[in-house]
């Protein structure tokens, strides 16, 4: 989905908005480090100056700082925080989409499944025929031929004019070696 999804304008353009957030809340807190930074050498000039009474004061002012900012940031990037909510606001639209997109695809060619590669499913192979990115990324309006050009090809192959081919038009490939375990299966599937 990743492949599709970064060829989008509207991704692209999440991508700008989340930057321009991203930078600004970084900017903050940066900001709210620098005080606290500005505080202990301030401190640390007038250390030999100041009563016991008031070093604890500002010891006390400059921990409570860094603990302001340590929960600014972790609200900011946390896990779960505003940065994280931000993302998945912008990313709604997109990935309904591209899920329009992969869900007519599927209809119209009569698929049961469509895997996303770049997910950790564990598929150790595919089948470059099986490859319907192309067909999603022109449902969406996306030429699949220019992006391959750009040298972005998903499949890693060199071959930037290669599309997958229809399934059903497809005639079944010459016999290889198989291992023991693909011959079992192939010889259930006959």
């Amino acid at each position: 989905m990743e492949f599709i999804t970064s060829k989008m304008p509207e991704y692209q353009a999440a991508q700008v908005e989340m930057k321009k957030f991203s930078d600004k809340w970084a900017k903050e807190i940066s900001d709210k480090f620098a005080e606290i930074d500005r505080m202990q050498r301030a401190y640390m000039a007038e250390e030999i100056l100041l009563t016991d009474d008031l070093k604890r004061k500002r010891q006390g002012e400059i921990k409570e700082k860094e603990l302001e900012a340590g929960e600014y940031n972790s609200k900011i990037f946390g896990v779960e925080g505003l940065l994280f909510q931000k993302k998945k606001e912008l990313m709604k639209p997109v990935l309904e989409k591209v899920q329009r997109a992969v869900t007519k695809v599927c209809s119209q060619r009569r698929l049961d499944f469509m895997f996303d590669k770049s997910s950790d499913i564990g598929m150790l192979y595919t089948n470059p025929k099986h490859d319907y990115s192309d067909y999603v990324m022109e449902e969406l309006g996306i030429d699949p031929k220019a992006n391959k050009a750009g040298g972005n090809d998903k499949t890693g192959s060199n071959d930037k004019t290669a599309k997958p081919e229809d399934p059903a038009q497809q005639q079944p490939a010459a016999p290889s070696k198989s291992s023991p375990k693909q011959k079992s299966t192939n010889s259930k599937l006959k």
